[in-house]
């Protein structure tokens, strides 16, 4: 099922204006705020190398063991994007499997820096996988806007400026059809205080600045914002930052983890959380990486909000993506038609191949495509049509359902209040449920506390329920082998 990293491995020209000088040699560089491959002694900027990533983050390549057992535990096929391992790594993924098997609870977290009035499909992909896991786990899902981080970590912004990013993206991440009654969306700005600036103030204790520049390559003129937004990203891993999702009793809430789905680059910021946590007795978070979806230009570059020509915007008109595709997509292919027929292009280094990879859900049809560009029956011209169609079609769908995203539903969305979830309908629910106020019977309080007797029975029904999901399992599994 799982394969080699598909990620592109051949050197490519970079998109430059040929009256700028070739880049001088250099290695790869991904971290939160840099994404470039390393630049050769020719000048040419190489693809991200995925596997060097994995080796110097000491994360675990999704193989193929890893997507029969979600595909198991969850009786859902494994994602495209895991199957082509567009997320091909992972932190404790086993963990969350593991809970997810017997009933117990855990979250999803996922954030967006809201540096511009619109998203680009770079920024879409990630929240359509975690779309997908919230529908597959049914588990709540914590979506962070980091407008406090944009204004930090830039020269120029205001923070009137990022308040209103954070609005206006809002409105796209609704677009991506998320449940309102599992989701939480918040802004730091609006959401700092109370549980979550306690827990800002406990992983920021525990953080020094040699151990900040150490991870971030922060020095001597860097703001001390920039040094302390580590804790707030790093704090909303916790689910004792959301008292009104997990309930008030933080001995309780402590041990529930969080799967984080996110691109490589945010990695750094999640390994320096999962030692804090360690250290204050939290779940660790788990995680998921996924690569790049590569700037028009190229392997090897990123999509970039302030750049128009680096994206297709989740704004950009029919024509308007039919023209960067055309004028700017980088082409595996060969200088002629005749000479494409005769020798064939690459799809490997081709952006319009790789595009297909990410909104393509038929594997065997993409498979033929690339096939058939390698083999020279398939020309540039007609491979970048049928990435122009895919894209157009996602984002004419995309606008539609952006107009329903209404100021009242991004108010909805972002309102502290009680969340609604299953989990595993196989196995008896163990997740804490925090009751909305207005539906409990007057004089009522909080969580209601059990009895010892009580307490024992629901943990021998828990072990009863999870020895018959394993059991269910294995008989699935007999019957697949068979």
């Amino acid at each position: 099922m799982a394969s080699e990293l598909e990620a592109p491995t051949k050197e490519v020209p970079p998109a430059a204006d040929p009256h700028v000088p070739a880049p001088h040699p250099s290695k790869q560089t991904v971290d939160p705020w840099n994404v470039s491959g390393e630049v050769g002694e020719d000048g040419k900027l190489k693809a991200i190398d995925y596997k060097k990533l994995v080796e110097e983050f000491g994360t675990k390549l999704i193989d193929k063991e890893m997507l029969e057992r979600f595909e198991r535990v969850t009786g859902h096929k494994p994602h495209r994007f895991l199957r082509r391992q567009i997320v091909f790594s992972e932190r404790d993924l086993g963990i969350i499997l593991d809970r997810h098997e017997k009933g117990e609870p855990f979250f999803l977290y996922t954030g967006r820096g809201p540096s511009s009035d619109s998203m680009h499909i770079g920024h879409t992909q990630i929240f359509d996988f975690c779309k997908w896991l919230q529908d597959v786990f049914d588990v709540p899902l914590v979506i962070m806007l980091t407008d406090d981080e944009k204004f930090l970590f830039s020269e120029k912004r205001t923070v009137e400026e990022v308040i209103g990013y954070s609005r206006t993206n809002c409105q796209d991440i609704i677009a991506i059809g998320f449940d309102p009654a599992k989701t939480f969306i918040f802004s730091d700005y609006e959401f700092m205080g109370g549980a979550f600036y306690r827990n800002v103030t406990r992983f920021a204790k525990l953080v020094t600045y040699n151990t900040a520049k150490a991870t971030f390559g922060f020095d001597e003129s860097s703001n001390i914002g920039k040094i302390h937004f580590t804790s707030i990203q790093g704090a909303t891993a916790f689910a004792t930052t959301f008292p009104h999702i997990f309930g008030e009793d933080e001995k309780r809430t402590a041990s529930i983890p969080c799967l984080i789905p996110c691109a490589i680059d945010q990695d750094p910021y999640f390994r320096l959380t999962r030692d804090c946590a360690a250290r204050l007795r939290y779940a660790k978070p788990s995680l998921i990486h996924s690569r790049f979806l590569d700037a028009l230009q190229g392997p090897g570059s990123k999509m970039s909000a302030s750049i128009d020509s680096s994206a297709i915007f989740m704004k950009d008109s029919p024509k308007q993506i039919k023209d960067k595709i055309n004028k700017y997509a980088f082409s595996g292919g060969q200088v002629s038609a005749e000479e494409q027929r005769e020798k064939g292009g690459n799809p490997d280094i081709d952006v319009s191949y790789q595009y297909l990879q990410f909104f393509m859900e038929n594997d065997e049809e993409l498979a033929k495509i690339g096939q058939d560009y390698r083999d020279g029956k398939l020309l540039t011209g007609e491979l970048k049509a049928i990435c122009i169609k895919y894209l157009q079609e996602y984002v004419a769908s995309f606008q539609e359902r952006r107009t329903k995203a209404t100021e009242d539903m991004v108010k909805l969305f972002m309102s502290v209040r009680p969340l609604k979830w299953g989990g595993n309908p196989k196995v008896q629910r163990t997740v804490p449920v925090v009751e909305d106020a207005s539906a409990k019977p007057e004089g009522e309080g909080g969580e209601t506390k059990l009895t010892k007797n009580q307490l024992k029975k629901l943990e021998k029904e828990k072990q009863i329920a999870a020895k018959k999901a394993a059991k269910a399992a294995e008989k699935e599994a007999a019957k697949a082998t068979s």
